[in-house]
């Protein structure tokens, strides 16, 4: 304290409520907000947080948002001291979380998700403060979403840290935080699908609790609020049938470039020195899918900073309610389609009759853009529900067998599509009658080596004017020396029609002498007419 003279202890006595006039406590906020710098922001950011503690609530947004300006700009100035902006912020969910804009615990997740070295520290801190602090919503966001991606640290206390002090929390204990936040009906929509994400994770993770955490997911599959029904169908599925993908599917992750932040470019600080922040555009959600496939793709404006938004960037979940503007015709993606993308377990087809309407999220203005990712999927999806089917058989939970495709029309002549040392993928190709946008095709794969291939995934990305879908793999192994072959069906639909071919870009994941090999490659050799 020794920093504080003068006019800092007279100022930090009025944001401290010393005195009444809501004014003055304001212009003092904005005077030690504008004082603060690298040497003193430490002890200041202390005594705002104790501040904060015994404010009132009609001051306590103010002051939160000064708080959070001050720890983002240290951070900026900072960054190696990531620990202090993780308990710093913390401090904060746990004492105004409800007074705290989405874009701090959006940014202090990403922080989060690439600290590997405090991960388990971080979600025990979290773990800790819920107990206090459960009515705080951006607290019980963080701390969901940190269970779900290291609950097993919690429970394992692995990555300690020599300030910790070691802690007993069981696989169940854990579970109980997310279900007790589930089934509080003061939390959102947002809050309450991320639950359902973090049970899903925490699924493949805690043996002992899989059976709770998938009769907590089942209790949804009625939930009058059709995001949850709907996730609850589509999870279910995922445990019940997808046992080959969960794991890798499920995995952690990361996030290696922060949303565009709250703060401005830079902040002046009193010594006349400014801190520099980032700045300019991030790319789009799928960006990082279409760098890891190679499908080009041009710089976009960061997406708004809505939590339904947010859930998108982070999870692949879109929980804006759906819109309909007076004549506009153009189908919507379903919520359905976003989670299966990032899960890579299908991608349904677009729908624009009036009860996928019910359940769908836009996801833009439906402008083509030949660069933008738009499916990524694997075998052990299950086809789509048509457009115009009934309620009943949006949410029949996905039908355990293959969609048949329509009669063809005339096939075109096969092509070899993709071939390596090890691979071949054979595409018969056929048109239904009536309907040239749409190109219906039978993947074969042979296998070339004389090992069988276990766990064999096929994914495939196209472009923004190209719609796929993938039905499920007729099996997830794959013969040695082509005495058998794995088929697959697939559909896809040309917006651009007569303008421009079809192309696609893939990669194929299997297991080989208990090793996992991955092959990618590019389809170009479509026949023209398609």
């Amino acid at each position: 304290m020794a920093l504080w003279h003068g006019p800092w202890r007279q100022h930090l006595g009025a944001c401290k409520g010393e005195d009444s006039d809501a004014t003055i406590r304001k212009r003092a906020l904005e005077l030690v907000f504008l004082l603060v710098n690298e040497s003193n922001v430490k002890p200041l950011t202390k005594d705002l947080i104790e501040c904060l503690e015994v404010s009132d609530q009609e001051f306590k947004g103010d002051l939160t948002a000064k708080i959070c300006s001050i720890v983002e700009k240290a951070h900026f100035s900072f960054p190696a001291e990531k620990i202090w902006y993780v308990d710093q912020m913390i401090k904060v969910l746990s004492e105004a979380g409800n007074f705290v804009k989405d874009e701090v615990w959006h940014a202090l997740i990403v922080v989060i998700s690439n600290a590997s070295n405090l991960h388990g520290y971080t979600v025990r801190f979290l773990y800790r403060a819920v107990q206090t602090s459960g009515e705080q919503e951006s607290l019980v966001r963080v701390v969901v979403w940190c269970i779900g991606e290291y609950g097993e640290m919690l429970v394992n206390n692995a990555g300690m840290l020599d300030i910790e002090e070691p802690m007993t929390v069981s696989e169940s204990d854990a579970v109980d935080v997310i279900e007790i936040a589930i089934k509080c009906h003061s939390l959102d929509l947002t809050t309450r699908a991320m639950c359902l994400i973090a049970l899903l994770k925490l699924s493949c993770r805690f043996a002992a609790c899989s059976q709770r955490i998938k009769d907590i997911i089942v209790q949804y599959k009625g939930s009058f609020v059709l995001e949850l029904q709907q996730r609850s169908i589509e999870f279910c599925s995922i445990i019940e049938k997808h046992q080959n993908i969960r794991m890798p599917v499920l995995d952690e992750a990361t996030y290696s470039v922060k949303r565009v932040g709250f703060l401005p470019r830079t902040v002046s600080t009193s010594t006349g020195a400014s801190l520099d922040l980032p700045n300019g555009v991030t790319k789009s959600t799928t960006a990082p899918l279409v760098d890891l496939l190679d499908l080009s793709s041009d710089d976009a404006p960061a997406p708004s900073s809505s939590d339904g938004n947010f859930l998108h960037d982070l999870l692949g979940v879109d929980l804006s309610p759906a819109s309909s503007q007076p004549g506009t015709g153009n189908a919507q993606k379903s919520g359905t389609d976003v989670l299966l993308d990032l899960l890579s377990v299908g991608t349904p087809a677009l729908s624009s009759s009036s009860t996928s309407d019910i359940l769908s999220c836009n996801h833009g203005n439906g402008t083509s853009d030949d660069g933008a990712l738009v499916s990524l999927s694997s075998p052990s999806a299950q086809a789509s529900p048509p457009a115009g089917g009934s309620m009943m058989d949006l949410l029949d939970g996905f039908a355990s067998i293959p969609e048949k495709l329509e009669d063809n029309g005339p096939a075109s002549p096969s092509i070899v599509a993709f071939e390596s040392n090890s691979l071949k993928i054979m595409f018969n190709i056929s048109k239904p009658p009536g309907n040239p946008q749409t190109t219906l095709t039978e993947a074969n794969f042979i296998n070339k080596s004389p090992n069988v291939y276990t766990d064999f995934i096929f994914q495939a990305a196209v472009p923004k004017f190209l719609q796929l879908q993938l039905d499920p793999a007729s099996s997830n192994t794959l013969p040695a020396s082509g005495d058998g072959l794995i088929t697959q069906n697939m559909r896809v639909t040309n917006s651009q029609h007569g303008k421009k071919s079809l192309v696609m870009r893939i990669r194929l994941g299997y297991k080989t002498n208990n090793k996992d090999v991955s092959e990618e490659g590019q389809i170009k050799n479509f026949p023209s007419e398609l």
